[in-house]
């Protein structure tokens, strides 16, 4: 353990570059976001640091107070800025309008209350920078369409400034190169890349399973494997995208009484945050009702019959996500 004046080494991780550092045990936490500045052009304000034994001291602790220890390994995470003032001149007025707009109303609708203090300025940071489909393929305009939607999407739009996640390019994988991926994320965050179409580029794939993928390839923003550490963030992304829907939904009066039956959509949530949020729902458990077909007897069945789906659709993700394999070599 360090101790006096003797240094400690840290190893700062930023997008697959890696960067040895060496402070003194009473060096301030600001001071070392200066120099984790001058290495990665990040500023202060845009870094986020995750590292075994964090504890949350004010700015003018030193970095032993802050759990950082002689060894230990820290991930940055967060947008230069470059890629910040590159993103705010390329917004046209018009867009920027629009967005504003388009945003009230979805928070007028689903009647979402903050209870934290506005920051809209810091939080436009927290989004897709570039969309970029591939000019090679089939219908382009389309693709780009699908990742527009994808980049506006209330609920990614949310988990993306709850966890201050920003991506340089959100672009797609063409089906011919790269047969066996569905996603990819380059330099965790510089480049999110999907897959789109079909295998015949005669058609897109539906939006609910791109949208997955690019909920996973967010996760891989802050951990490169398929850890613990990833199934973690990723359970919690999915069930905050799953509330975040919900909450949106609760604006529109479903009656579940008898002869009623609780709409797919809601299911849809519910089992997305059992498989992917933590759940403590057993699949095939005991019915709910001993009615035979008693609309919580359908309901049961069919949330069980979602809950294996997303299941082996997860599985299917992991298997066919680039990134953690390319972070092994």
């Amino acid at each position: 353990m360090a101790s006096g004046n003797s240094e400690i080494h840290l190893t700062v991780s930023h997008r697959g570059t890696t960067h040895p550092l060496s402070l003194l045990p009473d060096s301030t936490l600001a001071y070392l976001q200066t120099r984790l500045e001058e290495l990665t052009s990040v500023p202060p304000d845009n870094q986020k640091l995750l590292y075994k034994g964090k504890k949350n001291v004010p700015q003018d602790a030193t970095v032993l107070d802050a759990g950082l220890k002689d060894g230990t390994k820290v991930q940055l995470i967060g947008p230069t800025a470059e890629e910040l003032g590159g993103l705010q001149a390329a917004e046209s007025e018009h867009q920027r309008r629009e967005r504003i707009l388009r945003e009230r109303a979805q928070k007028v609708h689903a009647k979402v209350r903050s209870t934290g203090p506005a920051t809209p300025s810091s939080d436009a940071q927290y989004t897709f920078h570039r969309i970029e489909p591939l000019p090679h393929l089939p219908n382009p305009v389309s693709a780009r369409d699908l990742l527009t939607k994808l980049a506006n999407d209330p609920a990614i739009r949310h988990v993306m400034r709850k966890h201050q996640f920003a991506v340089g390019v959100l672009t797609e994988l063409a089906p011919h190169e790269q047969p066996h991926l569905l996603g990819l994320n380059v330099n965790a965050g510089q480049a999110i890349k999907l897959r789109l179409r079909t295998d015949r580029y005669d058609g897109f794939r539906t939006y609910k399973e791109v949208r997955r993928v690019l909920c996973h390839e967010l996760t891989h923003n802050v951990w490169g494997d398929h850890d613990n550490n990833f199934k973690e963030l990723n359970s919690i992304l999915n069930k905050e995208v799953a509330e975040f829907e919900r909450a949106l939904a609760a604006g529109t009066h479903h009656l579940a009484g008898e002869g009623f039956e609780i709409p797919h959509s809601a299911l849809e949530a519910e089992a997305q945050e059992y498989v992917l949020g933590g759940g403590s729902h057993t699949l095939g458990g005991p019915a709910l009702s001993s009615a035979p077909d008693s609309p919580e007897e359908r309901r049961r069945r069919i949330l069980d019959a979602t809950m294996r789906r997303l299941q082996k659709e997860e599985e299917e993700l992991e298997q066919r996500c680039g990134t953690a394999a390319e972070h092994e070599t």
